[in-house]
């Protein structure tokens, strides 16, 4: 089998002739129905992904290739790809086949990506290990019998496995960071606007985004460069033009770096990963990046104003999965009212009810103010002290997890505990600013640990240019 370590290297061995893309395919497909029990696909592409390598294969000998010519992609269940089934990991969307691609498929597909299948992950997003969907967990492949993260643990799983090359995630609260720190993998939140939505399953419209879960920085930096970029079907999406950020590696700059005091510090921490954060900040003094301690004041804050302003908008974006207009409805229904009522209790699952009712909840006539309203009110209280440190320093550090991947089970009876495994990666999505996750050391218990970098918006480019030196420090 091919053993993949870039797509650098990919390239120059597709080049040569050293392999081929319908060899590659064949082969991932092989190594998915091998690890089968990890229950990282919902479904493989095996028809559209070796007709795409067919012509990828003839692209390569024209000398026509596209950037990710040869590179295989999984997408999670809720990205959409024209003509394939997508169905954010619930029961409400079975069946459901999408009528267009979203904006990131067809960006991939246009530089010559081959998308194998769609991964499995926590129903619409919403969950930090993959316990939530409804199609069975996810297995972390480093140790089956710990979660890989969520909610794009199926992502993340299918990078640690080695049957994708890269996958994409979505990343709301910490669901593409948390997984990748789970499964000793890169990924990315980019700034809110920087990658389109349009064809992404909405959970809460102003903190999602997507992006990408690769084995190394400077792949990262590539798929990250493909995906980005205005779109004339979101709204939301910036205009402002992308950098070639795999050109921007290796600058050898040396950058001033704050860590959060009450994070590195924080009592939930587990001493090794506190350890192994420290460890590499010293490595990034004794390599000339300033590194100085700051003050957030607002920890406590961040996962209760992140659910507040999330369940709201998931329980308006969610009102359109009802059992009548496509999806999911119950055969136990008799007229309109039991139709909503049935269908919605039968196909949604208890952690995506509990948020669309806790959302109902602050967002109704006698709540909104105290909830929602002084929710969005701290939303910017958080934003504004995120950029006042970021005016003074080039990024904010901090553990990407308190602790490595847990076993199965260990938090899912305790939804406060589960949420608090957000605790470091909300801030981000909060601001609105790109914050980056990479391997930081192995624990004790054999689990890779990650260490989390934010920096200010639209400032990618440097911050894979840190990420990709952190990746090289012992």
């Amino acid at each position: 089998m091919y053993k993949f370590s870039s797509i650098k290297q990919l390239q120059a061995d597709l080049k040569s002739g050293k392999i081929n893309c319908v060899d590659l395919v064949n082969e991932s497909l092989q190594e998915a129905n091998n690890k089968k029990h990890l229950n990282i696909f919902l479904e493989v592409y095996e028809a559209s992904a070796l007709e795409k390598a067919k012509q990828v294969d003839e692209k390569i000998k024209k000398g026509s290739a596209g950037k990710l010519a040869g590179v295989i992609v999984g997408l999670k269940d809720n990205i959409c790809y024209k003509g394939h089934k997508v169905s954010a990991s619930s029961k409400i969307l079975e069946g459901f086949e999408s009528l267009f691609s979203a904006t990131v498929t067809e960006k991939l597909l246009n530089e010559d990506a081959i998308i194998i299948g769609r991964c499995n992950c926590d129903e619409f997003a919403m969950g930090s290990s993959n316990e939530n969907s409804a199609y069975g967990n996810v297995l972390n492949p480093l140790n089956e019998k710990t979660v890989p993260g969520g909610s794009s643990g199926g992502s993340a799983a299918a990078v640690a496995a080695n049957i994708c090359h890269v996958t994409l995630g979505s990343d709301t609260g910490g669901s593409i960071r948390q997984p990748a720190s789970f499964t000793g993998t890169v990924g990315i939140k980019p700034t809110y606007g920087r990658v389109s939505r349009w064809g992404l399953i909405a959970y809460a419209s102003s903190f999602d985004q997507i992006g990408p879960i690769t084995k190394t920085v400077e792949d990262n930096a590539l798929v990250l460069e493909v995906i980005s970029g205005k779109d004339e079907y979101d709204s939301t999406v910036s205009q402002k033009p992308v950098e070639e950020y795999s050109k921007f590696l290796n600058q050898n700059k040396k950058y001033k770096i704050a860590y959060l005091k009450e994070c590195v510090y924080a009592d939930g921490l587990d001493a090794e990963v506190k350890a192994s954060v420290i460890s590499k900040m010293e490595a990034l003094k004794k390599a000339g990046h300033t590194v100085e301690e700051v003050n957030f004041p607002y920890l406590d804050y961040l996962v209760p104003v992140y659910y507040v302003l999330t369940t709201a908008e998931a329980s308006s974006n969610l009102s359109r999965f009802d059992g009548i207009h496509y999806g999911y409805r119950s055969k136990n229904a008799t007229d309109l009212e039991s139709t909503y009522k049935k269908s919605r209790s039968e196909g949604f699952g208890k952690e995506v009810q509990r948020r669309i009712m806790l959302g109902t909840f602050v967002l109704s006539a006698g709540y909104y103010d105290a909830y929602y309203g002084k929710g969005q009110k701290v939303r910017r209280l958080i934003q504004n002290k995120t950029l006042e440190i970021l005016k003074q320093y080039d990024f904010i550090l901090t553990p990407t997890t308190p602790g490595t991947a847990f076993e199965f089970g260990k938090n899912s009876t305790d939804p406060i505990k589960m949420y608090l495994e957000d605790i470091f990666t909300v801030q981000a999505p909060i601001a609105g600013v790109p914050a980056i996750s990479v391997p930081c050391g192995i624990h004790s218990n054999g689990l890779p640990m990650g260490i989390q970098l934010m920096a200010n918006y639209f400032e990618e480019a440097k911050m894979f240019d840190l990420a990709q030196e952190m990746e090289k420090l012992n």
